[in-house]
Order: structure tokens, then sequence, then C-alpha cells
């Protein structure tokens, strides 16, 4: 076994102390054994319980032989202290250490080759002390510096960002992905839409006009969701995060050769939490929400609602009602909840009702530039689906052709840059409904009934009918969706039927 003290003074010297009188947790020991048990046996990296880094030893040069271990496997090489040295033979610190000759005496007994999983594990969680010390010292020093403007709350969100990486085992700097990785993880995601028919290769959103066009949802996406107000929008939001938690609910209970739902976190800045649970249990109850609110309600009812609020009772749908978040504060809460319940979806109602760091907000573009980018972060950072709505501008309502177009989203430029799919509702009946003629008399004139007749033949063509505009797709192709949906009980449902174009959706 290598000389311990010298190994200690060479880390040391390449290493600051936790604080003064206390050093770094680290086994110095254990990563020496471990590593000459993988120079004595290379397939004891195949059977790793994590994924070790070079990053994850505490003596640099230790880090540095692993990673070069690393490359020379990659490379289908033999590694062995005779095919490391001409790598070392002008490493200082090795020099200090006897040269290239401590790599040979790392084999010298072959102590590693008793546990080496254990002795991974091990090193992977102290370097996971090391980070946690790093934390600690950071929020310390930041909060006794009041040099600077004092911001307790933006420092509690960035220590728990920190805190977020370290659960993960992420360190300062993430390495690349191997093209390799990406593209097994392409071919589970086709294997996963074979599954469900050519469907689906994300996560469901409960409606198969959607899925159909979009595939799901795929992980590190931001999908804008867009309409005026009155389309329906934080419904069709509701109901896709309902039916994604739904989904996985039903794969928990009854399982499957795949999960395509997954818990859902829904942001909501505009209602409360008992208003969107009213919605949900009169969506699935099949009640009016008016005699929800109201209480007027048949005895028949009131059962039908206690047994949809006992079938939902263990959904994985999680909502936060706070108002008035910010985006750094809204990404604190969603790693808190990607910690504790592991969400796959989060729904954000609605992106203009955020604020910013402070710093933009004097110029609501630049804020509006801020929140985007930083819900497409997040997206990528939880490796989970954003869902955000958004308003879209009046220049609508100034159009004959009330159809949305991507120029109307409000503070438009940033939005569109940063979203992977953007999505308008629109409902024809909604505006037909503003044209309705007065209702005809008996002494009204036939050109006035027959005015009307037009009008209410053309509504009952449109009543209860929405469309889906998918305006941009990364990953596919635009075009339209055909929805329906049950105002009485703010329910989007998909259309049964093989031709759309046979079914008068506009």
């Amino acid at each position: 076994m290598p000389d311990q003290d010298l190994l200690t003074r060479s880390a040391a010297a390449e290493n600051k102390p936790a604080e003064q009188g206390r050093t770094l947790p680290a086994n110095l020991e254990a990563e020496a054994a471990f590593l000459g048990a993988v120079l004595i046996d290379n397939r004891v990296l195949e059977e790793l319980p994590i994924e070790l880094r070079a990053g994850h030893f505490f003596a640099p040069i230790h880090g540095r032989i692993f990673e070069r271990v690393l490359t020379l496997v990659d490379r289908q090489m033999v590694v062995t202290p005779v095919t490391l040295k001409p790598y070392f033979e002008g490493d200082e610190a090795l020099a200090e250490l006897g040269g290239t000759g401590y790599l040979a005496q790392l084999t010298a007994d072959g102590q590693g080759l008793l546990a080496p999983r254990e002795l991974a594990k091990q090193i992977y969680d102290l370097a996971l002390l090391r980070e946690l010390v790093g934390v600690g010292r950071s929020l310390v020093e930041g909060a006794l510096d009041t040099s600077e403007e004092v911001e307790p709350q933006r420092q509690i969100e960035q220590a728990e960002a920190r805190l977020f990486e370290v659960a993960e085992g992420a360190t300062s700097e993430k390495a690349g992905v191997a093209f390799r990785s990406a593209s097994m993880e392409a071919i589970r995601l086709v294997e996963a839409a074979m599954n469900s028919g050519g469907k689906l290769s994300g996560k469901t959103t409960g409606l198969e006009t959607i899925d159909n066009k979009t595939a799901g949802l795929h992980n590190s996406d931001l999908v804008i969701l867009a309409g005026r107000p009155g389309m329906g929008k934080s419904s069709l939001a509701m109901n896709i995060a309902f039916n994604c938690a739904e989904e996985h609910l039903k794969f928990q209970r009854d399982g499957g050769p795949h999960n395509y739902g997954a818990p859902a976190a829904f942001f909501s800045l505009e209602m409360s939490a008992d208003q969107l649970a009213t919605r949900i249990l009169a969506e699935q109850a099949e009640i009016s929400s008016e005699a929800l609110r109201s209480g007027s309600l048949k005895r028949d009812e009131f059962q039908k609602l206690s047994y949809a609020a006992q079938k939902l009772a263990e959904l994985p749908l999680y909502i936060d009602d706070t108002p008035a978040l910010s985006i750094s504060a809204l990404r604190t809460r969603a790693r808190r909840l990607k910690r504790r319940h592991d969400i796959g979806l989060i729904v954000v109602d609605y992106l203009q009702l955020l604020q910013g760091s402070g710093r933009a907000s004097d110029n609501r573009v630049n804020e509006i530039s801020e929140i985007s980018r930083g819900l497409k972060t997040l997206a990528k950072e939880l490796q989970v689906p954003v869902i955000a709505l958004s308003q879209l501008s009046r220049a609508v309502e100034q159009r004959e052709d009330k159809r949305p177009m991507l120029s109307d989203l409000r503070e438009s430029g940033s939005i569109e840059q940063d979203a992977d799919m953007v999505w308008f509702i629109f409902r024809a009946d909604y505006y037909h409904e503003s044209l309705r003629p007065d209702m005809p008399s008996e002494t009204s004139s036939e050109a006035d009934k027959e005015k009307y007749r037009t009008w209410e033949d053309r509504y009952l063509e449109l009543r209860n009918k929405a469309t889906l505009i998918v305006a941009k797709q990364r990953h596919g192709s635009t075009g339209n969706v055909p929805l329906l949906f049950q105002s009485e009980f703010t329910k989007f449902t998909s259309p049964n039927m093989k031709d759309y174009s046979d079914y008068g959706f506009e």
C-alpha cells in the first residue's frame, strides 16, 4: 500500500481545508485500494453501483489516474500499471510519491478486490459530503458579507439550487454526454413509441389527437400554450396535468410495458388550489362547475362527487398557488418537488404573472426574456417537460380572422425563440356567440328570422369544438389538432372519428 503520510501531504497541497483545524472528509486509503482493484481487473468498472468520476476523488493524482483509466478502457485497451506508465512519467505530483513506481504500489496487496463496489460507493459519498461543505461555506460567507446589497432570499434560493445539484450527484462541471449514451436514450424513446402503437415517445397528454401530432410531451421541452381569455387554456393545461398524473397512478396500480405518465406539478399564479380542485372534481364527476360553486346539487350528484374525490385521493398532482412568484423562486420550489415527489411534468399558469430577478423589471420585454429562458433552463435541469401558459396580444381581436399567430404572443420574441413547441387554443364558437342576432319575435321580418336561423345553424356546427393550433414544433410538423370542449365541465377530450375534415372543425 502507498505511503499514506506522503499521499496526504500531496493531496493537502492541492485541496484547501474545510475550516481552520479540520480537513475535508476523505479516505485516501479507499481511493488507492479501489484504483488498485481497477488496475488488477478492469471489469470492476462494469459493476459499479454509481457513476464514479475523476472529480469524486479527493487526491487530484488519484482523479487523474482514474480519468486516464476510463479513457483507455473506452478505447478497449487493457489498463495496467505498465500501460499507464507513459502517461504519468512527467507528472510532478506522482514524482513526489515515488514516480511511476507508485502505480505498481497500488496493485501490491489487491485488498480492493475484496469489496470494490463498497469502496466506490464510499468515495462517491465522501465527495458529496465535500460538496455539502462547499455549499455550507458559501452560505456562511454570503450571509456574513454585508458589503453588497443584502438579499437573503436570493442566497437561500442559490443554496437550494446547489443542494439540488448535490442531491442529484452533480458537480460544478457537468461532463458532456457521450454519443453512445445519447443514442441509447434515443433508441429507448423509439421503443416506447413502438410499444404505444407508434404514437407516444414522451409523456401522454391524455388527449389522443394531441399525442398523435406531437408524440407526447418530451423531457427538457418548453411548451407554450397560448390563447385569448375565454378560450380555455387553463382548463386544457389542467386536463393535461391531470391526465398525465392519472396515467402514472394507473401504472403504479396495474403495471404495464411502459409508464407514459408522471407525477405533475401545477403552479397556479391566478387561481387558488381549491378552485382548481373544484374544476377537476366537476370534470371527473361530470357535474356543472356552477352547480358545485352554488351548492345546488342533487343527492345522486353529491354521491358522484364523493366517489370522484375518493378515487382521486392518491392522485400524484401537486398544486402550488403561491401568488407573485419570481422565476428563481419557482425553480426552487420545482426542484423541491422533484426531490420529494419525482415530478415528471410542470405546468405554469401563467407566464406573464411570473416576476423576474428585479434587475430587468424596468424593461418588461427583458423581464419576459429572463422568465422564458428560466423556464427552458428548468426543463433541461430537471429533465421534465414544462408547459407555460401565455397571454396573446389584443391584435387578434382587431382581425377578421381570429386565429392566433406567433406574432400575437405578448413580448413574443424570446418566448417564441425559447419554446420547443407553441400551441394556440382556438374556439370558433366563442367568437360566433358574440355575433348572435336578436331573437326574432312573431312580428319580426322574414329576413330577421332567416338571419337568426343562419346564425343558429352555424353555431350548432361549431358548438363544443375546439382547435389546438401547433404553430411551432421543433421536432415535428405544425398543423391543427381537433378537440372537443365541454364548457359546463371545463373538460377537453379528443373526437372519436377517422376523418377530421368531415367533422366540421375550424
